[in-house]
């Protein structure tokens, strides 16, 4: 990761962070995905290998379906069609502006605009390699070794950034364009709405020119508000349970919204395995609220806050004895080193020392980290 000047394009002083050592440090590489490719590749991990559109594999998937009602008793959602569908478990993943949290807390709480001078508007878009690459004005993007990783061009003042990476073996490069603007709204008409390139070369008007000569290579602009809640006291009620941005709807200064919706999904995965009876459900339920909530909840508050910048006091409640991140190695040790495998196996075990999995669970044996977090107390955290 590469922090840069937005005026003259060249590293700023400190911002590197080398993710060269990522395997041997986290027990895993970085990769850059296209969020499309991502989608793909869980939907045949749901699915089942080889299982095609429509095909009923591991899981069923139904579309055109929106959900209008839960009641996390029986439990059951009830559907904008008036169908109701029972089942002994509800997991409610319906994003950042989830319905269900409602039903969790008795009240509704939806996310919101950060406030201050929070950044609270985002775009997106994609450009092909090859239209950079093929234009004298533009090449310049690719000449400079930075350009495999992730780049961030900082305007402090204006409280703007840009930032950028290569995905799809390098054929593809994803923007994101994070600021503030007073005048943003967060109406459904306003989430994901299409806009002309215009409206982000105007908002980055005094970024470098060739930065902007890139940014008008964009056919296809993605523009909708930022949208934060605070961490909430609860995940679940009777047999609902929330996972994912309806769990924790955090800003994205940290790039970890979808990695913590994936640990929610091992952890409650794994919580769940080798249950025989509904009535071991609730036991299940707290025990994944038990290992994922101040994670979570920790990273929402901390994606407030760019890595350019210190984290809140507020982070101290859910850090569980572990150092507050000073700086963007911290921030980054902190998303990277803890092992949610690790730490839900060890919380289950301990609640059922007969709990195990059965050999052969992974296709591969998970990897783990080889440095730990410090603790203020000088002990150290690795799960």
């Amino acid at each position: 990761m590469y922090f840069m000047s937005y005026r003259t394009l060249e590293e700023l002083e400190g911002g590197t962070f080398d993710h060269g050592e990522n395997e041997e440090k986290y027990g895993s590489g970085l990769y850059y995905a296209h969020r499309e490719d991502l989608h793909l590749g869980l939907r045949r991990l749901a699915w089942g290998e080889g299982m095609g559109d429509g095909e009923t594999g591991r899981v069923r998937l139904e579309r055109g379906k929106r959900v209008v009602g839960y009641d996390a008793q029986t439990p059951l959602i009830t559907l904008s069609d008036g169908s109701v569908v029972t089942a002994n478990l509800v997991i409610a993943a319906d994003g950042v502006h989830s319905l269900a949290v409602e039903h969790v807390l008795g009240h509704p709480h939806p996310a919101e605009v950060p406030t201050g001078t929070k950044a609270n508007l985002c775009y997106r878009f994609l450009i092909p390699k090859a239209d950079v690459d093929d234009d004298s004005e533009t090449r310049f993007f690719h000449e400079s070794p930075q350009s495999m990783g992730c780049r961030v061009w900082v305007d402090l003042p204006g409280k703007k950034r840009l930032i950028s990476y290569p995905c799809r073996d390098n054929e593809i490069l994803n923007f994101i364009v994070i600021l503030r603007d007073e005048k943003v709204t967060t109406t459904r008409e306003d989430w994901l709405a299409s806009v002309d390139k215009s409206e982000v070369l105007e908002k980055l008007s005094n970024f470098h020119p060739g930065l902007l000569a890139v940014i008008n290579k964009a056919t296809e602009v993605k523009r909708w508000p930022l949208l934060y809640r605070p961490p909430i006291p609860t995940w679940h009620r009777g047999r609902l349970v929330l996972a994912g941005d309806a769990a924790h709807p955090m800003l994205p200064h940290h790039a970890q919204g979808g990695a913590q919706g994936i640990e929610d999904g091992l952890a409650l995965g794994l919580a769940l395995h080798g249950v025989t009876d509904p009535s071991q459900i609730q036991d299940r339920v707290i025990l994944y609220e038990k290992i994922r909530r101040n994670r979570a909840s920790a990273i929402t508050v901390m994606s407030n806050f760019g890595f350019d910048e210190e984290a809140p006091e507020e982070l101290l409640e859910y850090l569980e004895g572990q150092q507050t991140p000073k700086n963007v190695t911290d921030m980054l040790n902190f998303a990277y080193i803890p092992d949610v495998l690790k730490r839900t196996v060890q919380t289950l075990t301990e609640f059922d020392p007969n709990w195990t999995l059965p050999e052969g669970y992974f296709v591969e044996e998970p990897k783990t980290a080889s440095i730990s977090l410090p603790s203020p107390s000088g002990t150290t955290f690795s799960g």
